[in-house]
């Protein structure tokens, strides 16, 4: 779960920091107010846009099983993990 929760903020976060390499390249301020008011609205919008993409591109190409799940049990004192038969 964190792993999926890291990702997702990852790709929300990756339009900011192209905006802000490319305030850089161009030698403005990356502290400066001014320079982040006005893509604001368009830097989240990507954001969401990015994250909704991998939400859709994981349910479409992750892995499928058909098959019934078997839960964890213990078995002769050992714990069997749960599996899809």
């Amino acid at each position: 779960m964190i792993r999926v929760t890291f990702e997702t903020l990852l790709l929300f976060i990756i339009p900011f920091i192209v905006y802000s390499v490319w305030l850089k390249i161009g030698q403005k301020s990356t502290l400066d107010p001014e320079n982040w008011s006005r893509p604001l609205l368009t830097l989240v919008s990507a954001g969401f846009i990015l994250v909704a993409l991998f939400f859709v591109a994981t349910g479409l190409f992750s892995e499928r099983h058909l098959g019934a799940y078997e839960p964890a049990h213990i078995e002769n004192g050992q714990l069997v993990p749960g599996t899809f038969k």
